[in-house]
């Protein structure tokens, strides 16, 4: 794959990003982290997504320890990580409930936690995890530009923001946010209609498409609207000799957005990485929008 332009102000990324998102319990283990990393590195994917609540608050510390041993060199790979939301485990007994935080000191904390668990002097792209309402907006957007300053992190992103959040925020900063991670795939759309899709482009950035296949839903749900949508897209997979999971990556990526890979399922991940040799027909792409909507 070759590498892209996350924005007009980020660094370079590979097109598909696999992100620990979805790892929880004793699934989280060395071995299988490595056994993730080794197949993107495989598959020309050299941009990881942690945040310090993944895998029960442990993945990356385990991510971090096992880049210490491969060999790997850091220059080599993306680091995305994020914080801002607190969510209550045993690991963490000081929350009882869970709550966001973008506090200076919550960010400040987190992002030295972050750099010592990931092994790393620095963090590609650090993002805040939802939008704190109890925020002083001002002190966070100074936190956030003193740890640029520092070398700390490289560049600031957001996840699931508002069109609003993401104006708001960028009201109170000097430096660019390069990413917005959103929801967006064949069975939930609604990024178009409230503007995420527009206003994210209008800011030359790339969508950054989480659960880019349903969480599943697209290859395995029986509801109506899923069935229907993967006829559709099993007919075009003939078309272009590819997978169906594939053709629905590929509706992505001919939006110009970046798949934000959380399966462990090395098949799916193939499946999406095989997505890049599509060449979606204009037509194609509209008739599979058409039918995700019931509109066909």
């Amino acid at each position: 794959m070759e590498k892209i332009y996350l924005s007009d102000s980020g660094p370079k990324v590979s097109p598909a990003v696999y992100g620990f998102y979805r790892w929880k319990g004793n699934y989280v283990n060395e071995d299988k982290i490595e056994q993730i990393i080794n197949l993107c590195l495989e598959l020309d994917i050299n941009t990881f997504d942690h945040g310090d609540t993944y895998g029960d608050y442990t993945c990356e510390e385990i991510f971090g320890n096992v880049l210490k041993r491969s060999g790997i060199k850091r220059e080599s790979i993306v680091l995305f990580t994020k914080c801002g939301i607190n969510i209550p485990h045993p690991a963490r007994p000081e929350y009882r409930v869970k709550h966001y935080d973008t506090s200076r000191e919550h960010i400040t904390n987190s992002v030295e936690n972050s750099l010592r668990n990931l092994r790393t002097d620095y963090i590609d792209v650090f993002l805040l995890n939802q939008l704190d309402p109890l925020s002083n907006l001002e002190e966070t957007a100074l936190t956030l530009e003193k740890l640029k300053d520092s070398g700390k992190i490289k560049n600031v992103g957001v996840v699931n923001f508002s069109v609003f959040q993401h104006q708001l925020l960028s009201s109170y900063l000097r430096i660019p946010i390069v990413t917005n991670h959103i929801e967006l795939n064949l069975l939930n759309t609604s990024a178009f209609d409230n503007g995420q899709v527009d206003y994210i482009k209008q800011k030359y950035m790339r969508p950054l498409a989480t659960s880019p296949l349903a969480e599943g839903k697209i290859a395995n749900s029986n509801e109506k609207i899923p069935l229907r949508l993967r006829g559709k897209l099993e007919e075009f997979a003939g078309k272009y000799n590819s997978h169906f999971e594939s053709v629905a990556i590929a509706w992505l990526v001919k939006l110009g957005a970046l798949p934000l890979i959380g399966t462990t399922d090395e098949l799916r991940i193939r499946n999406i990485a095989e997505a890049f040799k599509i060449n979606l027909d204009r037509q194609d792409w509209y008739e599979l929008y058409a039918v995700s909507r019931g509109e066909l």
